[in-house]
């Protein structure tokens, strides 16, 4: 089993994976992260003989989101540079392990798109129980990566959907 530490949150990836921080790999920080006014990243790859799983972690437990834009449209951008990233790593990653899983994710012919999102204790309006609109995220992230992930999934620690190859602690 792999563990890999999102901020508070602990992710518990099956033995058979290849799960990494992506937004860590050397390629990324060092490289590919200064291409023109720098690329965005999702926080973990995970690699399993069925699909390539991308993986953006979101906690807004403490503090709620104050970004201006979209929450689908930023996780759309992030999944686009990551894919990009991939790309280029599988042919000009300096360290072999990266360039291997570059490789191996792009050999995927099913990409999933995960992501998963902490909020606070809700507001108390039984009309919008929390800051971000869990459904309304889900439909906008589906439209927007209809052509990696149709079925990308929202998801946080009370409901992890059991097809999503990992636990969250």
């Amino acid at each position: 089993m792999t563990e890999i530490q999102v901020g508070d949150l602990t992710f518990l990836f099956p033995a058979e994976s290849d799960a990494t921080k992506y937004d860590e790999w050397e390629f990324y920080v060092k490289r590919f992260q200064r291409i023109k006014d720098g690329t965005k990243a999702v926080d973990v790859l995970c690699v399993l003989p069925d699909a390539a799983w991308l993986l953006e972690v979101k906690d807004y437990r403490e503090h709620e989101r104050t970004k201006p834009s979209d929450l689908s449209e930023e996780i759309a951008g992030k999944v686009r540079d990551t894919l990009s990233g991939l790309a280029a790593a599988s042919a000009n990653a300096e360290r072999d392990d990266e360039k291997v899983a570059a490789k191996r994710a792009l050999g995927k012919r099913n990409w999933r798109v995960v992501l998963h999102l902490e909020q606070g204790e809700p507001a108390g309006s039984a009309l919008w129980p929390r800051g971000i609109n869990i459904a309304n995220v889900l439909q906008k992230l589906r439209g927007r990566l209809k052509s990696v992930d149709e079925n990308a999934l929202v998801c946080n620690r009370d409901s992890n959907p059991d097809e999503v190859p990992w636990a969250v602690e």
